[in-house]
């Protein structure tokens, strides 16, 4: 069976999207696609893709109700630049393979992120591990970008001074700060993919990351459009509900008004049906 192409995906390939001050995002090879995640989704019957229309209720059928190893079948490589504090939090997402730019074999470029003057916030008072949106004088982040922008010079030109005395790489690096730019090949299935775009393109998130996650997610989409559909209604702009959380709601629901508003909307039977038994609701009789 010929490889999986996807037209939209190799108009991508080796395609540098700029993040951050020098940072970049490179869709280097993908494998598979959304008739790759139909195929092995239909192995078992032995029938592989079918309609378009009929493909994407698979995909998502598969998705909201979380059957997870077809997407696993979809592998995308990228090549990444990123700050070394971004990496950090990049590689919590252990199911994934990768090569980073290692200190200890080469001399590390010049290369330092600095916020740009909007960038610059105050600490939350309510997200201990967040910045807060409330406004910074322009003086103040004037000064951030200077004093961050000196300590980079400075941290760099004793790590230079330091190689020129012969001193061990992995030595000379060591006082080199967590804004330098690093290097790696990321390698990640579709499944495991979604579960990094929906922690990363979270607003919780950092805002350096999260300007990340915009761009894997231009990649992502562009190999499996239908799976990445899918993701964005079901996991991305979906929110899941505690146990008590459903019984509140339950208890506040109109629920005449509410299956006339299904009945009026445009969700599929079975979406009609899945949410009635998520609220713990009588499925509506079939027409005679």
């Amino acid at each position: 069976m010929a490889r999986t192409t996807v037209p939209a995906a190799d108009a991508l390939l080796d395609e540098r999207f700029d993040v951050l001050d020098h940072g970049f995002v490179r869709l280097v090879d993908y494998l598979g696609g959304d008739a790759r995640i139909v195929q092995a989704a239909r192995v078992s019957y032995g029938e592989g893709t079918k309609s378009l229309r009929e493909d994407r209720a698979l995909i998502d059928y598969l998705l909201r109700h979380a059957h997870t190893s077809p997407f696993e079948q979809v592998v995308l490589t990228f090549h990444l630049k990123m700050p070394i504090f971004v990496a950090r939090q990049w590689l919590r997402h252990r199911t994934a393979r990768l090569n980073e730019l290692s200190g200890r074999y080469s001399v590390l470029r010049d290369e330092f992120f600095v916020p740009a003057p909007g960038e610059v916030r105050y600490q939350s008072t309510a997200n201990r591990q967040g910045g807060s949106d409330a406004p910074v004088p322009d003086e103040l982040r004037a000064r951030v970008a200077e004093t961050l922008a000196e300590g980079q010079r400075r941290s760099y030109a004793e790590y230079e001074a330091l190689l020129a005395d012969g001193v061990a790489r992995e030595l000379a690096r060591v006082n080199l700060p967590l804004a330098l730019y690093t290097e790696m090949y990321w390698q990640i299935d579709l499944h495991n993919l979604f579960h990094f775009l929906r922690l990363r393109m979270d607003w919780h998130a950092q805002a350096e990351i999260r300007a990340y996650g915009d761009a894997i997610a231009r990649c992502a989409r562009a190999v499996a459009p239908l799976a990445y559909e899918a993701f964005e209604e079901h996991v991305l702009h979906g929110r899941r509900l505690s146990a008590s959380e459903l019984e509140l709601l339950r208890g506040a629901l109109d629920e005449p008004s509410l299956r006339a508003a299904l009945a009026a909307s445009d969700l599929r039977p079975t979406r009609r049906r899945e949410l009635l038994e998520k609220l713990g609701l009588a499925p509506d009789e079939p027409a005679a």
